[in-house]
């Protein structure tokens, strides 16, 4: 392939156009080549493969119902404790008013995930389901992550498959795929000792997949992590959808430095850097080579840098948000929400097609314009 300079990139960029898996020695290869471009015009090679120029995003609304939480990040600004300042926990009518009052024509997509409450009832969810689905009707939820899965298992006190097979039943279309953190143990007790493990995230993902129910999946990067746990992260994720092919995208999500411990206890102010993004991102669509989507998340990267990382791999920059709060917490710097039209306009700025889809990827409207 023209324009790859390192020598040791030429015999990837031979299997990659052969369509052909690269080892995990090769996936570090690529993390630690300082031939940025050439690894550019890999990542892109493999987009194009997959989808041509389209680019996907969602018209959706992201709700957390509390952000009471007993689990302790130490990565999160988000939670709170029970009468502390700044937390809140409604009832389901609540949350119902909560999305209708900010409504708009043509939303598509209830994306919730929130704090581990540890009294709210089973029950509580599924009753929550149903009345988003009743109030919105054609409106798909997607909600809860596995370690929220976990968390339902726990105080209901059913195994995972039969807490799945309620919440489809009540109404549930998809999961999002947070949770997962980073998988290797050593950084996961230091900084989510008491969610779901790396094992438990990855078999809610199996059984969930199992009852028909497609998931997401996402990566914690940027704290104390090293590239190989990263890479690690993602060779588990590879090897579930080879088995399960459930996965939609995978999202890989920059920690942000502001009001948590971890950031604390590390001194650290500084956000990742854009190449580190985006090297991340081109690394992970052409190591996760079966999952279809890889999401450039414009709420950390900012939306200037989600459309260049339409160029390192990128198919996906998410959706409109509308008060997205939980990385907000956490000190990202960017909009709550954006616009259909804005973030159209952002791919089309970049020579890609705007596809505007449903929580399961399916074709809602391709925008060949965006009016003045």
């Amino acid at each position: 392939m023209k324009g790859i300079r390192d020598p040791k990139l030429w015999p990837i960029a031979e299997k990659v156009e052969a369509g052909e898996r690269l080892t995990f020695a090769e996936g570090l290869i690529l993390y630690q080549t300082r031939d940025l471009t050439g690894l550019m015009r890999l990542a892109n090679r493999v987009r194009e493969k997959k989808h041509g120029h389209k680019t996907y995003f969602v018209h959706s609304i992201r709700v957390s119902q509390t952000n009471i939480c007993y689990v302790g990040c130490t990565f999160c600004a988000f939670q709170r404790r029970f009468g502390e300042e700044g937390a809140w926990d409604w009832d389901v009518e609540e949350v119902v008013a909560w999305v209708r009052a900010r409504y708009q024509p043509g939303l598509t997509e209830i994306h919730v995930t929130a704090g581990h409450h540890p009294k709210r009832p089973f029950q509580y969810y599924l009753d929550l389901v149903r009345a988003l689905k009743a109030s919105f009707p054609g409106v798909q939820v997607k909600a809860w992550t596995a370690a929220e899965i976990h968390h339902f298992s726990k105080i209901a006190r059913l195994p995972y498959k039969e807490v799945l097979q309620a919440l489809k039943e009540a109404g549930l279309d998809a999961m999002p795929g947070g949770g997962a953190e980073i998988f290797a143990e050593r950084v996961r007790k230091e900084i989510a000792r008491a969610k779901v493990s790396a094992a438990g995230w990855l078999l809610i993902h199996r059984i969930a997949h199992e009852l028909g129910i497609p998931t997401n999946a996402t990566m914690l990067y940027g704290h104390i992590e090293t590239l190989e746990e990263r890479l690690d992260h993602m060779d588990r994720l590879r090897q579930l959808q080879d088995e399960t092919g459930g996965f939609m995208s995978f999202i890989p999500l920059a920690f942000q430095p502001d009001g948590n411990l971890l950031a604390k206890k590390l001194g650290k102010r500084e956000f990742t850097t854009g190449l580190d993004d985006l090297r991340n991102l081109a690394v992970a669509r052409l190591y996760l080579d079966n999952i279809p989507h890889i999401k450039g998340y414009w709420a950390t990267l900012t939306p200037e840098l989600a459309q260049v990382s339409l160029d390192w791999g990128v198919t996906d920059i998410d959706g409109t948000l509308i008060e997205e709060r939980i990385v907000h917490m956490a000190g990202s710097p960017t909009p709550e929400g954006l616009s259909k039209a804005a973030l159209a306009r952002i791919i089309l700025a970049a020579g890609r097609i705007p596809v505007e889809r449903d929580a399961l990827y399916r074709e809602v409207r391709v925008w060949d314009r965006v009016e003045a």
